[in-house]
């Protein structure tokens, strides 16, 4: 009986301690797959919402954003600089993202509401910068002895551009002014100087591609000869010591200033271009070439064999130029050669010597018995029109000193009294804030033409043939 007993209870045992086993077990597989699946929350949580930018840190994710914020986070993303790398390229971390999103939501068969997808790459046909076939040429602009510039069309974004097409050589390689010019205009944004939007590299050719501007300089003045409206001249000075004060900041020297150089838009708005000759100036000074600016805009320093200079090189092509759009005739035309061009220089501000010049004896080219004395005249002697604008000549012969360092600064010509009735905000513009976005600031109708100017033949830089000079 006592056996009996004792047997049922040992099954009752054995059976209630397989049931506890199992279920421990159960309680043990419900409690792993309540683990599992907060897991699978947090990764795909960490995921979703890892870093659109390139890190690996953890943000909030979208839902948690409060709306106002939402806005600017799209419009950042949608955004981009239209020459710049497109967006399908810079933001390619957003798919990866998505595919993170897709294993959360998957198994539901639908996306969920509060995810937003983003839009996906173009096509690899499509048109993209930095390739030959995103251009389309539409017409010459002009031809020199190693380039070409054509007026194009972008066919990324449907902008007018101008492209320099730089042929290459295999014996000679890429010319180094076209190397100097790329590298420098890559670093180089203000509204006064010609955007570098591309470059294209081929076996054959390097094409720079330009912001497309409608005339230069030259071209304007000759449409409007006689000298053109004091006010334009104003706003055109203006904006080329604007230009310049902006590179010479940076020890950057243009080194050609000329009217062909200097880009005129539809509106006005002047731009420095060509930095074929342009060089990055060394500190302390450093030894430079004496074959550089055009001939007419050389100042006498060079053109005495000086290969010691700094920014008051372009100064004197600013007094040049000054002169040149209020008379409407060049300052100093040269027809023969650098003897002829000192003597027209000499003429008019007189032969220099020890005392009004330091160191002239010692330049390789200057030899006293080899030019006639000349005593200074007043400039409006020379170029009458100088005495009918308010503080012209006094502004000229501070930029046409023979004695390069007694030249004006471009940051200090900014500041001289001719520039005084024209707005203050001038002075507080951003770099790449046009002038005529202040009010009241616009061109005024030359003398029986139309402001606008529509040209031809820009030169955009050294290889390409100009009218003259």
């Amino acid at each position: 009986m006592c056996d009996m007993i004792d047997s049922q209870s040992a099954e009752k045992i054995s059976k209630m301690k397989k049931l506890r086993r199992t279920l421990s077990e159960s309680f043990g597989r419900i409690a792993l797959k309540k683990e599992d699946s907060n897991f699978d929350e947090i990764c795909v949580t960490k995921m979703s919402t890892r870093n659109c930018q390139g890190m690996d840190s953890v943000i909030k994710p979208l839902d948690t954003i409060p709306e106002d914020k939402k806005v600017r986070v799209q419009r950042t993303q949608s955004s981009f600089d239209p020459f710049e790398k497109p967006a399908n390229q810079v933001k390619r971390v957003h798919s990866e993202n998505n595919a993170c999103i897709n294993f959360k939501t998957s198994s539901a068969g639908k996306e969920s509401p509060k995810v937003r997808r983003h839009s996906s790459p173009s096509s690899p046909t499509s048109p993209k910068f930095g390739k030959a076939d995103s251009y389309e040429k539409l017409e010459k602009l002009g031809e020199g002895s190693y380039a070409t510039v054509y007026k194009g069309k972008s066919k990324v974004n449907g902008k007018l551009v101008a492209l320099k097409v730089i042929r290459l050589q295999e014996e000679e390689g890429t010319p180094f002014t076209a190397i100097r010019e790329a590298s420098l205009l890559k670093g180089l944004k203000h509204a006064n100087i010609v955007l570098l939007h591309d470059i294209i590299h081929t076996k054959e050719t390097l094409t720079l591609v330009f912001e497309y501007v409608h005339t230069d300089l030259c071209q304007y003045m000759d449409k409007h000869p006689g000298g053109l409206h004091p006010e334009n001249v104003k706003l055109f000075l203006f904006q080329l010591l604007r230009g310049l004060s902006y590179i010479h900041q940076r020890y950057i020297l243009h080194r050609d200033l000329k009217p062909q150089n200097l880009l005129i838009s539809d509106t006005g708005e002047l731009k420095l271009a060509d930095f074929g000759l342009a060089r990055a100036k060394s500190v302390p000074s450093h030894t430079y070439s004496n074959e550089v600016v055009t001939l007419w805009y050389r100042p006498p320093d060079v053109l005495l064999g000086s290969t010691e200079y700094s920014t008051c090189l372009d100064m004197w092509g600013v007094g040049c130029i000054f002169v040149e759009m209020i008379q409407g005739v060049a300052a100093f035309p040269g027809m023969k050669d650098i003897q002829d061009q000192l003597e027209r220089i000499f003429l008019v501000l007189g032969t220099p010597n020890e005392d009004t010049w330091p160191g002239v004896h010692s330049l390789p080219h200057f030899k006293p018995e080899r030019f006639t004395q000349y005593s200074p005249k007043n400039l409006r002697q020379a170029w009458n029109k100088l005495s009918c604008v308010n503080h012209a000549e006094d502004l000229a012969s501070k930029l046409l000193q023979c004695f390069p360092k007694n030249r004006l600064s471009a940051q200090a010509a900014l500041s001289h009294e001719y520039f005084s009735d024209l707005p203050p905000r001038l002075w507080e513009l951003t770099d790449m804030s046009s002038i005529f976005t202040v009010p009241n600031v616009r061109l005024q109708p030359e003398t029986g033409e139309s402001m606008r100017v529509f040209g031809k033949n820009n030169s955009y830089g050294k290889g390409v043939s100009n009218s003259k000079h």
